[in-house]
This record gives C-alpha cells, sequence and structure tokens, in this order.
C-alpha cells in the first residue's frame, strides 16, 4: 500500500481541491497570434492579476523529452502532472535503444525481419518528436537492408500538426533521395500509401473509427486514388482542397494501375510511432482477430509491432520494439490506498490524459470504490467549426459532482486550447478560450461555497502562439499577406495558479524558480489535501506555515 502520511501542522482544505488542467494555455508575449492574451477572458485575467501564480516548465527535459528543443505534449505533460515526478519518455527510449543497438538485437526485430516477403513501414512522417521521429524510421530502414530484407514499403501519415502545416514535402523530397540510395538489385524499397493524420488512422480515444477504416483501406487493402508518388499526390490535393497536411485526403501509390505496396499474408509491419494514444486503434486493427469496429474486407497474417507498447494493460500491441516508460508512485495511487475519494473527468478526446497518462499509462483504476472516471463524448466535427467543443457540459458534471460532495480530489481537462489550436484558426482558438472563460466563472463559484480550492493550470502551450515566428519573434506572413499559421504546440512555459479564498494563511507560495514544472503539481496537491508528498516527487510549490 502506497499510503500518504498526514501533514504535523495542517490538516488540509476544508472543501475539495481541484486541478483544472487548461490544455495547450500557454504563458507567451502578447504578440498579434497570442490567442489567449487576444480573447475575451475575464475570468482567466482575474486569477492571474489578484491570485498567487508561478510559471511552469512544460516541454523538453522538464517532461522527460531527449533535449529542450522538444516541445511538449498532453501525454508527457500529464504523465508529470500525475506522477509528480520525471520519466524518460518515447522519443528518448527509442533513440537510446536505436543508438545502443539494443532494438536489432531483440526477438521482436528479429522476428519481423528474419523471414517476411515484404517489410512495411507506417506511421508519423515528421521529426515533431511527438508521436514519432524520421530518424527512427531512417535507421530502422537501413538496419534491415543491413538485415538482409529485401522489399520495404513505408505508408505516410502527413503531419502538419507537430511541424508546419505545410512543411510534407520537405520531409518526402529529402527522404525519395534518401531510398533512392539503398535501392538496388537487391533492395527494394519505395512509398506506398499516405494521407492527413486527421483524415486517416490516426485516431485516438475511439472517437472516430471511420478514420482508421479509411487507413486500413489505403494502407493494406490499396483502395483510394492512385498517383505516381507521394509529391504528386500531396501537390494534387494542395491545388484541389487547399487543406494544410494534417487534412489532406489519402493516396495509394500505383504502378500500371496496381498500388506499389498493399500488405499481403507473409508480411511484417512496424508502426513506427513511439506514443500511444494515436497507436492504439491501428494495433487493434492489426492485432486482434476477433476486431468488429470495422469490416476489414481482407486480414492478411502479418507479423505486425508496435514501436512501444502503446497499453501496458491491455497489452496493445502484443509484440513492440522498445520497452515503454515504467512509471511507478503515482498520485492517483497514493490518493486510492490512502483511501482518498477522486473524480476525474474530461470529453473524449483529453479523457485518457486525465485517467491513462495521469496514472502513469495505466488502464483502470486503483480502486473501484473510491475513484470515478467521466467521459463526455467528443463532437465528431472539425473542432474549428464547434471551438466551445464540450467545455459547458464538462463544466455542468463537475459542478454536479462537486455539490453532491463525494470526493475529495477532483482533475478536469478542458480540450479547447490544445485540439482548436491545432487547426490554426486563430479566430476559433480566440473563441475556444472565451468558451473556457466562462466555465471556470461558474466553476469558481461553486468552489467558493463549498471552501475549496483549485490548482489552475496547462499540459502545455498552444493557443498561446497561433502564428509562425521569426528569430526576431516576429510573425511570418504567406505570400498573400496573411500570417503563417501555426498548429504545433509551444516551448512556452504554463501557468499554475493557486485558487484559495480561505486558507492561504496556512502557507505560503514559493517564490519563482527556473526548475519549477508540471512535475511540482502533485506534492502541492497533496499538501492542499493535508498530505506529505512522498520523497520521490519532486517539490511542492508550496511552503506549510
Amino acid at each position: 500500500m502506497a499510503q500518504l502520511k498526514k501533514l504535523a501542522n495542517f490538516e488540509g482544505v476544508r472543501g475539495p481541491v481541484l486541478t483544472i488542467v487548461m490544455d495547450g494555455v500557454g504563458i507567451a508575449p502578447a504578440t498579434a497570434g497570442n490567442a489567449v492574451y487576444h480573447a475575451y477572458t475575464p475570468t482567466l485575467d482575474m486569477l492571474m492579476e489578484k491570485y498567487p501564480m508561478v510559471t511552469l516548465r512544460a516541454h523538453g527535459t522538464a517532461v522527460g523529452l531527449p533535449s529542450d528543443d522538444d516541445m511538449g505534449n498532453s501525454e508527457v505533460g500529464h504523465n508529470a502532472l500525475g506522477s509528480g515526478q520525471v520519466f524518460s519518455q518515447g522519443a528518448k527510449l527509442v533513440s537510446e535503444s536505436i543508438e545502443s543497438g539494443k532494438m536489432f538485437e531483440s526477438d521482436t526485430w528479429k522476428a519481423l525481419t528474419g523471414d517476411c516477403k515484404t517489410l512495411h513501414f507506417l506511421g508519423l512522417f515528421s521529426d515533431g518528436n511527438v508521436h514519432s521521429h524520421i530518424d527512427h524510421l531512417k535507421a530502422m530502414i537501413a538496419h534491415a537492408k543491413a538485415d538482409g530484407v529485401k522489399c520495404v514499403r513505408v505508408h505516410i501519415l502527413l503531419d502538419g500538426r507537430d511541424v508546419g502545416e505545410t512543411s510534407a514535402l520537405d520531409y518526402v523530397e529529402p527522404f525519395e533521395a534518401f531510398i533512392a540510395d539503398l535501392r538496388d538489385d537487391t533492395f527494394d524499397i519505395k512509398i506506398a500509401s499516405g494521407g492527413g493524420r486527421m483524415k486517416i488512422t490516426m485516431d485516438r480515444y475511439e472517437a472516430n473509427w471511420a478514420m482508421v477504416e479509411e487507413g486500413w483501406k489505403t494502407h493494406v487493402l490499396g483502395l483510394g486514388r492512385q498517383f505516381a508518388s507521394a509529391k504528386e499526390a500531396i501537390e494534387t490535393y494542395r491545388a484541389e482542397t487547399k487543406a494544410i497536411d494534417q487534412d489532406l485526403p489519402p493516396f495509394v501509390i500505383a504502378e500500371n494501375g496496381a498500388p506499389v505496396g498493399t500488405i499481403e499474408d507473409g508480411d511484417s509491419v512496424i508502426f513506427f510511432n513511439f506514443r500511444g494514444d494515436r497507436a492504439i486503434e491501428i494495433s487493434k486493427a492489426f492485432d486482434d482477430a476477433d476486431f468488429d469496429k470495422f469490416d476489414r474486407v481482407r486480414y492478411p497474417k502479418v507479423k505486425y509491432a508496435g514501436m512501444l507498447e502503446y497499453d501496458g494493460d491491455l497489452h496493445i500491441p502484443s509484440a513492440y520494439l522498445v520497452n515503454p516508460p515504467e512509471i511507478t508512485n503515482t498520485m492517483g495511487e497514493y490518493l486510492a490506498d490512502t483511501g482518498v475519494a477522486q473524480l476525474a473527468i474530461s470529453e473524449t478526446q483529453k479523457y485518457g490524459h486525465v485517467t491513462y497518462f495521469w496514472n502513469g499509462n495505466r488502464s483502470g483504476k486503483f480502486d473501484d470504490e473510491s475513484e470515478t472516471y467521466v467521459e463526455v463524448p467528443s463532437d465528431v466535427v472539425p473542432f474549428e467549426e464547434r471551438p466551445w467543443m464540450q467545455c459547458a457540459l464538462i463544466a455542468d458534471k463537475l459542478i454536479a459532482a462537486l455539490e453532491a460532495g463525494e470526493y475529495r480530489y477532483y482533475r478536469v481537462n478542458f480540450p479547447n486550447g490544445d485540439m482548436v489550436g491545432h487547426t490554426g484558426n486563430m479566430l476559433a482558438t480566440r473563441c475556444s478560450m472565451e468558451a473556457l472563460d466562462l466555465q471556470l466563472g461558474r466553476i469558481l463559484k461553486v468552489l467558493d461555497k463549498l471552501g475549496g480550492v483549485a490548482l489552475i493550470t496547462a499540459d502545455h502551450g498552444n493557443a498561446d502562439e497561433m502564428y509562425e515566428l521569426d528569430k526576431k519573434g516576429e510573425v511570418k506572413y504567406n505570400k498573400d499577406g496573411t500570417p503563417k499559421a501555426k498548429t504545433s504546440h509551444t516551448l512556452n512555459p504554463v501557468p499554475c495558479i493557486i485558487y484559495d479564498n480561505f486558507y492561504s494563511d496556512k502557507y505560503t507560495v514559493k517564490e519563482q524558480k527556473a526548475s519549477f514544472g508540471l512535475s511540482d503539481v502533485a506534492a502541492t496537491t497533496v499538501n492542499l489535501l493535508g498530505y506529505e508528498a512522498p520523497e520521490m516527487w519532486d517539490e511542492s510549490l508550496i511552503e506549510i506555515k
């Protein structure tokens, strides 16, 4: 049992303790592209003016990524928030496994490459280092050739979300040159299919299985519009649809009217994303003989592996190349073992973040009696069309739960700033922030009635920087004079506001430190609940008097 010890001189707040994660809301200069600044947010403005606030690092080494040039993301952010610690994350683990050669010595790699007709690589095609990295793909292809694999096909999911919104050819053209250098009489390699990451394959949390079905038809069956090359497909679709990379339709590369790389019996398939949320559904489609989410039409007998085990409890997929981080001693486990009743709530798009990722990549609850998880179904529409998303419904359910008083600790994620921020639509993102602000005002009134305290923070930035900036911090512009949209996360810190109208005489908020990060929120939370933080956690943001 991982039980918390009571503080000697503070019994904790009388009312509930609530963590509010404003997903994708960072702290940034008041540039033209800062949707957080330009939105009408009287509640957030009041909080930042009247209540103690520190800023937290939410990217790079502060969340377990290889370097401080790596943007944070919701998964590693919630790992840090929920565990109170920093663990080496997927990108770093994969890089280390490749560099040491450990990946290629594994039984999984040997099984995939030892006796296959064609080795297929499928995944996000960029160097965004959030879901995948193209250098990992290149290293595996080169090693596959050295190991005697004769035929390789690559199925590319275009990014435009963690990298520039129309940067696909910046990856496709050098990659074509890379594989051309490898290709010879004994090694046949080609790009076989592709499409935008928000159109096919990379759905998450079962929000839209039709995306995965479209990916299956494209990659496995070779059904879809045919092109002679990925470059031709991208340029044609851009001209026809004006869509950014993440929204480009699926395409199939063909020669003489036939797809060059359908997936057949006797082939091997590697899904080379290291992040789990958008890898689980396609993995189920390949791995589960009794799969029933859509008609696969044809279910080839292949050897399938993910880059990592994307779900450690459900063991998805059954084979993987790199062991995932083992995240232990999380706040959820400690609170459950101590008997502190908890409620976690979000809509589908971020439900897994306040449950699975918060709990250290663990499916299910630590204790069915004391924990409740609430999922509000997300709309299946482009987020810029309904930028308020489900924030009002989330607030309704949270307020009802607060007033019922059955829980001591609550956590909630509002996805607006991140999911709408990813669209690159400035007006919609401002609207999303205004919708969120209205709900913050409603929730805080209820907390005041109950004598509660809130930690209001974020997991990374996004809405705070909607336009690309040059090295001087000035907005970049397209040829037509419009600002160049930024659809990726930012490297900016995030706020952590302590909303407390009752107990501030019991503790002091520490002076800002450069080292403050998301992992400091857990210790702060249990202190407010009246408990000491476990010694392996990072420091609290408050000091009990």
